[in-house]
């Protein structure tokens, strides 16, 4: 079909729909948030899992401070206002790949309830699975594998959440994994068994 002669951008009624995308996959686009301390193990559990449904054949889109603060969100700082917005850009960004038929597993401390609450909204409430990584920050600080808690208490880190800056757990998460005492793989399968393929599986 012949675009209008001044109509140069499609609409999003032009655009290939989710369903036919989901359909072609074999499976539905999903949002699994993972939140907690730094140290609190976000990342590890995200990649065992990863890894679970890849072999599953699933596929993936992991998203953390790594591939996120180096990229799409370099100009932030960690600001109560820079911290928001990189939660929104993230929930826009898992939003696309969730509209694509992509389960995005996304690993960060996320500390507030209303940033999270505001990437639930963005995503939409059905493909937003909230997952609380319940480690103490006594624990953490022991593992403190970077020495980011070590530099905080010296000052050397300001708004280090946890320690400068606070972090507020979830009211009502889908799942709570604690850490304390349990492996990764112990910890990982809990979090996989609880997704389940007949979640993501068309």
């Amino acid at each position: 079909m012949k675009a209008e002669k001044n109509n140069l951008y499609t609409t999003f009624d032009n655009l290939l729909p989710r369903k036919a995308k989901e359909i072609l996959l074999g499976q539905k686009g999903i949002t699994i948030w993972l939140t907690g301390l730094s140290g609190s193990g976000k990342t590890t559990i995200g990649q065992y899992l990863e890894q679970k449904l890849h072999t599953n054949k699933v596929i993936t889109k992991l998203l953390d401070g790594d591939n996120i603060r180096v990229g799409i969100n370099n100009n932030l700082g960690f600001s109560e206002e820079d911290r928001h917005e990189n939660i929104r850009r993230i929930a826009e960004v898992s939003k696309l790949f969730v509209e694509s038929g992509i389960v995005t597993i996304n690993c960060f401390v996320s500390p507030t309830i209303a940033s999270r609450e505001n990437a639930r909204k963005i995503i939409g409430e059905k493909d937003f699975i909230e997952v609380f990584i319940d480690t103490s920050l006594e624990e953490c600080e022991k593992r403190d594998v970077k020495g980011l808690y070590k530099k905080a208490r010296e000052g050397q880190i300001k708004d280090f959440t946890g320690i400068s800056s606070p972090y507020e757990p979830p009211l009502n998460p889908s799942i709570i994994i604690k850490t304390f005492n349990c492996s990764i793989e112990d910890c990982g399968e809990e979090l996989y068994k609880f997704i389940l393929l007949s979640k993501i599986k068309i």
